[in-house]
């Protein structure tokens, strides 16, 4: 059996897109006795943004943006 160290660097070699669906899998593993309706309603609310930034109504900033404008209101 692979340790997680050999595991993880395998599947960091893979193509992103192979990742992304691998992490989806990882996720939906992790998730148990969720409500259909709370669970319907944040794949929606998940499409919705997703939508929003492919058709460009609102524009996506990075990540460390974000945090730094968080910690900004928060002081």
């Amino acid at each position: 059996m692979k340790s997680i160290e050999e595991l993880t660097e395998e599947l960091l070699a893979l193509k992103s897109a192979s990742r992304a669906l691998l992490a989806e899998k990882l996720v939906e593993s992790l998730e148990f006795d969720t409500d259909p309706t709370i669970q319907t309603a944040w794949i929606s609310e998940a499409k919705r943004r997703r939508d929003e930034i492919r058709d460009g109504s609102v524009q996506p900033i990075p990540g460390e943006e974000a945090l730094a404008q968080v910690r900004q209101l928060l002081e």
